[in-house]
């Protein structure tokens, strides 16, 4: 049962909203000021890392999400939760909605260190087997499988021939060590920020709340909500499927989604309007 709303009485930059903005704003200034004035790296400490890396804390699943990489990644988050958000808010009133954002975006941290997790084990795996009986050919074998589009490539020609011309007997050990170096630093040592796994679950729970209404795609195209939402979860689970590498974390999106569907039923089964 879809519900329908008059932007009436309605305000358009509700507190909730609001100080959401003013909190990620402040946040990303205070990153980019002590980073470029006083060199300290915020991300180290408020930026989500996976538990098995030295940089994690605990807190890291509430303060990442209001930690942003660019002007441009802040300001569409920002955008998309003060273009669904206000209207849930005003709809849900501001300590629900806001108790919603968070868990959301809380949802999406622990869904992305599952994936991390479960995608990570057999890079770990692999390395391990590498290092219980390396060679050449064994080193080659798990570039290609776990290391392209990772590592230089040519750090593996050159580490190859020279290893098969006998100039150095252990690079067994040395290319273990910088394998797990890599795997460290480039797969599990990646540090995750932004709010969007929130603003999907925004996205989400005004799909289900407003069906029927009209999204402009690209401000030209209309489309219903249900549609723009299913459409966007559809690219995130494919994208997230294939891997393409393109830094963006599509399991947290589709983990904030996730954790707005779950909430949005309960709320329904127990008649929480």
């Amino acid at each position: 049962m879809s519900q329908s709303y008059s932007p009436q009485g309605f305000r358009v930059l509700p507190n909730g909203v609001k100080h959401l903005i003013i909190i990620n704003v402040i946040v990303y200034l205070a990153s980019v000021v002590f980073r470029s004035s006083l060199g300290i790296d915020l991300d180290q400490w408020l930026a989500l890392y996976y538990p098995a890396c030295d940089h994690f804390r605990p807190w890291q699943y509430l303060t990442y999400m209001f930690m942003h990489g660019s002007i441009e990644h802040i300001f569409f988050n920002m955008f998309a939760l003060w273009m669904f958000g206000y209207i849930l808010e005003n709809l849900w009133g501001t300590q629900r909605f806001l108790l919603y954002y968070l868990l959301c975006g809380i949802g999406a941290g622990v869904v992305h260190t599952i994936f991390v997790g479960i995608s990570s084990a057999p890079v770990l795996a692999a390395i391990n087997a590498y290092a219980a009986n390396p060679s050449p050919d064994a080193l080659v074998q798990l570039y290609s499988s776990h290391f392209d589009g990772i590592i230089n490539p040519q750090w593996v020609t050159q580490i190859t021939n020279a290893w098969r011309g006998g100039e150095v007997a252990d690079y067994g050990y040395q290319t273990t060590q910088a394998l797990m170096q890599v795997y460290n630093d480039a797969i599990i040592g990646v540090p995750t920020v932004g709010a969007s796994g929130s603003v999907y679950g925004i996205l989400l729970a005004f799909g289900m709340m407003f069906p029927n209404e009209r999204i402009y795609l690209y401000f030209l195209m209309p489309i219903k909500a249900k549609w723009f939402v299913i459409g966007y979860a559809a690219i995130e689970l494919f994208t997230g499927v294939i891997g393409t590498n393109d830094g963006i974390a599509h399991f947290a999106h589709l983990g904030g989604m996730l954790v707005g569907l779950i909430l949005i039923l309960l709320w329904r089964k127990k008649n929480v309007n």
